[in-house]
């Protein structure tokens, strides 16, 4: 989809919509292809405050150049708009776990980083510390489900194709303080 039509779908589903600078052509594209799309990402921040965690989701730091997702969804529930096409959010993850996104299967556990992930997911960075304490308000939690049911119901899929860094990549955490299986329940129900 154009970026036109990913703020348009995003809108459409009720999310609250900030554009960042010239989120629509702020990506990696010159590190490698983005798409074919397969899913969408969901990470956590290990950042505190909306202003700076748009800003580091959009810049990025020295180690890893922005943008860092497509989307920093803050506990207010608003949705910024950091980049589009290729970004710095999933790494490298299981290719076992991919194929299972793409059939819309139960998801097998991440053992192995071999596949290039930033290629195939979007990504919404969504504002918390992380730590397990940090509490996800009711607002924030539905607009990630709001965010994801959307690109899955302009692609034709299912909650299945919605998954948590830490089930893509070993070693990674988030997001932490909610459960993926949780809110793939959440993203079903609104798909019905």
């Amino acid at each position: 989809m154009s970026a036109s039509k990913f703020l348009d779908v995003l809108k459409n589903e009720g999310l609250t919509v900030v554009q960042v600078g010239d989120w629509r052509t702020h990506n990696r594209n010159h590190k490698g292809p983005w798409g074919p799309v397969h899913g969408v990402m969901i990470h956590h921040t290990v950042t505190k405050g909306t202003a700076a965690t748009v800003r580091i989701c959009r810049d990025g730091y020295a180690a890893l150049p922005g943008p860092l997702c497509h989307g920093v969804i803050a506990k207010d529930g608003r949705v910024h708009l950091v980049g589009y096409g290729r970004a710095n959010h999933a790494g490298s993850g299981d290719d076992d776990v991919l194929r299972a996104v793409i059939a819309e299967k139960a998801l097998p556990a991440d053992n192995e980083s071999n596949t290039d992930g930033n290629r195939y997911f979007y990504g919404f960075e969504c504002e918390n510390l992380g730590d397990g304490k940090d509490p996800w308000p009711a607002v924030q939690l539905e607009a990630i489900e709001k965010a994801a049911a959307a690109i899955c119901r302009y692609h034709g899929w299912s909650a299945p194709s919605v998954i948590g860094h830490l089930e893509w990549q070993p070693g990674k955490v988030d997001p932490r303080g909610f459960t993926m299986a949780s809110m793939r329940t959440r993203i079903r129900d609104r798909l019905k």
